[in-house]
């Protein structure tokens, strides 16, 4: 298939945007709490809906037969295969929802509200599959009915598997787990009967510093730390391991192959672990970060860690690399703070769309004591001089009374699985604390 697209001008404009999983899981937190239905759609065809705007040409399609055989199609409508396929139909998904009175958010372009009188309704975008949720079942059902006479869909009904997702319902909350996707990695890897680990990654493993044989079979070592990265949507006690795995895409050596084996072993244990959302009415924002000190030991670059929770339930959680080498142990949790700080400024808005007011302090929990200091105090300092300005903006949060700092020791802190390999208790203690459970576990 050929086209006119310019490299540099229209090359790059090829996505849709998806929801972020941190909106649907924060949704489903609201949901729980408020009692909403929460429904799913499903649109046949998608691509075949979108609108060109440029000019593309293909191929005659295979048993079209044209005497000239120089001449090409011009496409009318959008193709799949086509790379702005996904571009036009999200285009012509927005026209459709805004016609109907939904407003598209600025926080997560994907994230459609629509306030008439008392009824909320909310619509959350992944591509062809729809979340369609609010407090009104008659206007949920009118909605969808609406859908139905603009595109092809498919009524799904209630939400129960979404995106790989199971999801299950009770009085008392959500329940979201990937155990299905995670037995499917575990038979594909033909270790269903393997004897399972506690824990996902050995204890002050030196994965970065391993000069043993390079692996063989890349593709195979790619597409299995590939699905990995996807199962962290439910499961952030994986983050940091994939985090670690996923810096030798390029090549893999023995041992690495050998840590994702473990990781696996790890799920053959436990592949019903997931996260609950509660029907718990008590909605404050809570952070907890923290960082490894000059971890990697080749840039010496250090690793943040958070995690937040919205009342009891986890939203929200990474573990990234920090963009530059720190000067010491409190500059890296510094910088951790004020990366985190920006996640629950985030957050905060995101609860505005849902229609949730959150009037007092933030609280983000550190378990450095210098760096709560320097957090809270405006005055210049010798040490850190060096630091950029973006770090500083969480003074004027402080200041402002948006949020409040608070330590807690480090056998407490649960960001602390974020940033390093643990022992097994600590690891099993810390996934407790980040409001992880098995369900399908034997009592």
């Amino acid at each position: 298939m050929g086209n006119r697209q310019v490299e540099g001008l229209d090359f790059d404009k090829t996505f849709a945007p998806v929801v972020k999983m941190t909106t649907i899981r924060e949704f489903h937190k609201i949901a729980a709490v408020k009692g909403w239905e929460v429904h799913q759609m499903d649109v046949h065809n998608a691509f075949l809906h979108g609108d060109l705007e440029e000019e593309v040409y293909m191929r005659l399609p295979h048993g079209f037969v044209s005497q000239d055989k120089s001449k090409v199609c011009r496409l009318k409508k959008s193709l799949y295969g086509l790379c702005q396929a996904p571009r036009c139909w999200f285009a012509k998904l927005a026209v459709a929802l805004k016609a109907y009175g939904f407003a598209q958010q600025v926080a997560d372009y994907s994230l459609f509200t629509l306030e008439c009188g008392s009824m909320q309704l909310f619509v959350l975008v992944y591509v062809d599959d729809l979340l369609i949720g609010g407090n009104d079942l008659k206007g949920i059902h009118e909605f969808k009915g609406y859908l139905s006479a603009c595109f092809h869909m498919k009524d799904l009904g209630a939400m129960k598997y979404f995106l790989g997702i199971e999801v299950s319902r009770s009085p008392d909350g959500f329940y979201l787990s990937q155990r299905k996707y995670a037995l499917d990695i575990v038979s594909e890897c033909g270790l269903l009967g393997c004897q399972p680990v506690s824990t996902p990654l050995e204890q002050n493993h030196k994965l970065p510093d391993d000069e043993g044989e390079f692996y063989e079979d890349v593709e195979r070592y790619r597409r299995l730390v590939g699905r990995l990265v996807y199962l962290t949507f439910t499961r952030p006690e994986l983050s940091y391991v994939v985090h670690m795995l996923a810096q030798f895409m390029q090549q893999p050596r023995a041992k690495h192959w050998a840590a994702v084996i473990r990781v696996v072993r790890y799920l053959k244990g436990c592949p019903g672990q997931g996260i609950v959302l509660s029907a718990n009415s008590y909605l404050q924002l809570t952070a907890y970060c923290d960082s490894d000190f000059s971890t990697c030991s080749l840039s010496r670059i250090s690793v943040s860690g958070f995690i937040v929770m919205l009342g009891d339930s986890p939203i929200a959680w990474k573990t990234k690399k920090q963009d530059v080498v720190s000067f010491s142990s409190t500059e890296a949790e510094y910088r951790a703070m004020s990366f985190t700080a920006r996640e629950l400024k985030w957050d905060r808005e995101l609860l505005g769309y849902f229609g949730v007011s959150h009037p007092q302090p933030m609280r983000l929990f550190c378990d450095n004591k210098a760096a709560l200091h320097i957090a809270a105090n405006p005055v210049f300092h010798e040490r850190t001089k060096h630091i950029e300005r973006d770090c500083h903006f969480i003074r004027d949060e402080i200041q402002d009374g948006s949020l409040v700092t608070a330590h807690l020791t480090t056998t407490e802190q649960p960001a602390d699985i974020f940033t390093k390999a643990l022992g097994s208790q600590q690891f099993a203690y810390l996934r407790r604390k980040l409001g992880m459970y098995n369900l399908h576990a034997p009592t």
